[in-house]
């Protein structure tokens, strides 16, 4: 039988054989499997995996993977109004014109060669965030809203040495399965509930399980279910009074007509810039934000970086850098406040220029609008017979529907209404089992009258 001819791989360098040969000489080992004699050969994989062949030429692997893209349904093409997490909403050119700029996008660390323009870049970040929210210090984005709110936890855990959170009221079960996992090894996590006719937190539970063990109350306003929270500041009374610090998670874009969390009593706000100029994406473009108070207690807590502007050595000249660099992983791992790896800072990048396109006035009328829209939209969704809208209070962008009457279940009701080109609400059933036959639905700016109209009568069909 002819000896196989050894494949040379177009997109892998190095490998052709005899280019092989002298690399494995010249560091003295005989072949590459040589080079894993440390990993016991049990544990390796043995055979040849169950791939297709390799494509050989460019053009064959673009119109594969364009035949791949192809397969997928985009919001642009369905009316989205699903939520929970991550949210259609509106990016402009511009934003992405300037992310996608060289010196960003491909920026990732190394003071030489991009530091310095990504400093500045951040630092307006943080200061057009730290306006919005009314905060002095805001960190550079991390992961996701659920790491800022389990970071923030943390930090209150550490500035007030107490081992106990409360978290208050409706929260994302997957949020809430971070928040556990962050907390497991130093702190005790409590949870309180919601009024069920309300959707708002439960302030009488939440009043019997505060203690002087507890570090923190964190709630969101809005909340998971979209609900908002007019008790802001009794909450963050009721907080202090034991002790506790008071940490509010908020959805930025709200803040364009609701008070900032700082204005009634929060110590940390957190949450998420992926409604601030960034795309969905797979999932998202996510970015947590952690805003506090300028003062020693908090900023050294922080254990993201945060960047500030100092004069330099040159007369007149201003610089862009990390502040208080000693607190973090970077300068000593073992010492650091928690361990930071890779951030989301493009992110935060994108969110800056969106801010700084719309401003104060462009936000108040963005809020305002998607506000009214959600509101418009529960309301002629109750006007379905068998359909309900959970919860009395206010919502802003998302609330629940209630689909118990109707007899049918929230899956086939989404089935239903993709064959519509609809997405619709996501379905709470598994996360809240009070909640069963329910769905978190979701609008934004992006929503038009024709879709909310679409979406009533294909409900009416579906139901009737």
């Amino acid at each position: 039988m002819p000896k196989k001819k050894p494949f040379i791989h177009p997109y892998i360098p190095n490998s052709v054989p005899h280019v092989q040969r002298e690399m494995l000489t010249a560091i003295g080992v005989e072949s590459i499997d040589d080079l894993y004699e440390d990993i016991p050969p049990e544990l390796r994989f043995q055979g040849e995996m169950k791939l297709p062949p390799p494509f050989l030429s460019e053009q064959d692997l673009k119109r594969h993977v364009m035949s791949l893209l192809q397969k997928n349904i985009s919001c642009e093409e369905y009316a989205c109004f699903l939520g929970g997490g991550s949210a259609y909403h509106y990016v402009p050119a511009i934003v992405d014109e300037i992310v996608h700029r060289s010196e960003f996008l491909t920026a990732y660390a190394g003071e030489p060669y991009e530091d310095k323009g990504r400093f500045q870049a951040l630092f307006e970040y943080q200061s057009l965030m730290g306006e919005l929210l009314d905060f002095d210090v805001v960190n550079v984005p991390t992961y996701d809203w659920s790491q800022a709110a389990s970071t923030a936890i943390r930090m209150a855990g550490r500035i007030t040495k107490r081992p106990k959170v409360v978290l208050a009221g409706p929260i994302a079960p997957d949020r809430l399965a971070v928040i556990r996992n962050y907390c497991q090894p130093v702190m005790e996590v409590a949870l309180s509930g919601y009024d069920p006719t309300t959707g708002l937190l439960a302030l009488e539970e939440l009043q019997s399980q505060l203690s002087s063990d507890v570090a923190a109350v964190y709630f969101e306003n809005p909340s998971y279910f979209g609900t908002i929270d007019h008790r802001g500041q009794e909450i963050a009374d009721l907080a202090h009074a034991q002790g506790a610090l008071c940490v509010v998670g908020v959805d930025p874009l709200s803040l364009g007509l609701l008070k900032p969390p700082s204005q009634y009593g929060a110590d940390i706000a957190c949450g998420d810039i992926q409604p601030l100029g960034n795309h969905m994406y797979f999932g998202g473009a996510l970015g947590g934000f952690i805003a506090t108070r300028d003062e020693e207690k908090f900023v050294m807590e922080y254990p993201s970086r945060l960047f500030g502007i100092s004069r330099t050595a040159v007369e007149g000249e201003w610089g862009f850098g990390d502040v208080a660099y000693s607190r973090t992983s970077f300068d000593k791992r073992e010492k650091g406040k928690e361990f930071v790896g890779t951030a989301a800072a493009l992110y935060g990048i994108a969110a800056a220029v969106f801010l700084s396109l719309l401003g104060p006035q462009g936000l108040k009328e963005l809020s305002q609008h998607i506000l009214q829209k959600a509101q418009f939209t529960a309301q002629i969704l109750a006007g379905i017979p068998g359909v309900k809208i959970c919860f009395s209070a206010p919502n802003f962008k998302e609330f629940v529907v209630d689909f118990k009457e109707t007899g049918k279940t929230v899956a086939e009701i989404n089935q239903a209404l993709l064959r519509q080109k609809i997405f619709g609400g996501k379905d709470l059933s598994g996360e809240f089992p009070e909640l069963s036959g329910c769905a978190l639905f979701c609008v934004t700016e992006m929503i038009t009258l024709e879709q909310i109209k679409k979406l009533r009568q294909a409900l009416s069909e579906i139901v009737g």
